[in-house]
């Protein structure tokens, strides 16, 4: 199993970035970088990529609305270059609030368009000269569209590699299906191993039927905050905001990704707890009803028993990366933590 870890995008970036040397060592397989509406991820991955040497870098993730697709594949294969082949591509459709409320684009069709710019991607690897006719992306534009002066081309630099690892942000049926069936890799959100079976196993299922065999096994991706020790639980409830934020409050009533996954859970009725205190402003009790249990099955915190077990689970269920946040308050700490983690997982 790998261990991954994920950057903040809200600051302290840098700091983060001079301690990665010191994961490196200790054993750490991959970084990812998310792309919020904040700065961008392409900027931050080339430093990243700059400052390390063994260390995988992935954007965690690029949002499929933002750059056209052949820029998509351009970005990837240039930091692909630039670390020597050690990116991963990630990608996802993130949600409305934000594509239509930041970027101005219209949310529309995430599941045809993710498939569209995955081949478009793999095709400009290919160096092929790009010629796609789909219902979302058509390359060259059609001369009806614009000057008509539009000419297949190929991109002029030669990749590292012609298949950039590609990894698909999805928890919706239907989105974790096409994850299963056209990337390498899927990153699910707090995930529940001891539910995923029931919740995602049909979707995972269907996908794999239609899987091409050279893509090799599907790595999925998880994410956990982590800390190992026998005085460190009460670092659990630093994952109630984090929590109540994406079930309360990412996205409206009757669409909020989070929020159907949780009532998929079982957690009805405290979805609906969490959405009501959390869109009404009072978001300190809704990170108080964040149910214990879900906060304890999707973390690794605790003894160093707990944490082996808990690591378990999330090896049975399918987890083969684990992205993971270090919560300890001493970046020592945090430090031991992920080499004591990447003990347990060799």
């Amino acid at each position: 199993m790998r261990i991954g870890m994920t950057l903040n995008y809200s600051g302290g970036f840098r700091e983060s970035v001079a301690a990665l040397g010191d994961y490196e060592k200790a054993g750490l397989d991959i970084v990812f970088v998310p792309e919020a509406y904040s700065f961008d991820a392409i900027s931050q991955l080339g430093f990243v990529a700059a400052r390390t040497e063994r260390l995988e870098i992935a954007s965690g993730i690029l949002q499929i609305y933002t750059r056209t697709p052949t820029l998509t594949a351009m970005t990837a294969a240039g930091l692909d270059y630039v670390s020597d082949g050690r990116f991963t591509l990630g990608l996802g459709a993130s949600g409305p609030q934000v594509i239509e409320g930041f970027h101005g684009q219209p949310y529309s069709a995430p599941l045809a368009r993710t498939r569209e710019i995955v081949e478009i991607c793999r095709s400009v690897w290919r160096r092929e000269e790009v010629v796609h006719e789909g219902p979302h992306y058509r390359i060259p534009l059609p001369p009806e569209q614009g000057t008509g002066l539009g000419k297949p081309l190929k991109l002029i630099n030669r990749p590292v590699r012609e298949r950039i690892p590609i990894v698909l942000a999805a928890i919706g049926p239907k989105n974790v299906a096409l994850a299963a069936e056209i990337a390498e890799g899927w990153m699910p959100m707090f995930f529940h191993p001891e539910k995923a079976a029931e919740v995602w196993g049909p979707a995972l299922a269907e996908g794999s039927a239609r899987r091409d065999a050279a893509l090799g096994a599907l790595d999925v991706v998880v994410s956990a905050p982590l800390a190992i020790g026998e005085d460190v639980d009460d670092l659990i409830e630093l994952a109630r905001p984090q929590l109540a934020l994406y079930i309360g409050g990412m996205g409206a009533r009757g669409r909020n990704f989070y929020h159907a996954l949780a009532c998929r859970y079982g957690y009805e009725a405290e979805a609906a707890a969490i959405q009501d205190l959390y869109l009404s402003g009072r978001k300190t009790e809704a990170a108080a009803a964040v149910p214990a249990d879900l906060l304890r099955a999707t973390a690794l915190i605790g003894p160093a028993s707990h944490v082996t077990e808990r690591l378990e689970a999330f090896r049975a269920a399918g987890v083969t990366t684990l992205r993971v946040n270090p919560v300890a308050p001493d970046p020592g700490r945090r430090l031991s933590d992920v080499e004591e983690l990447k003990v347990m997982a060799s």
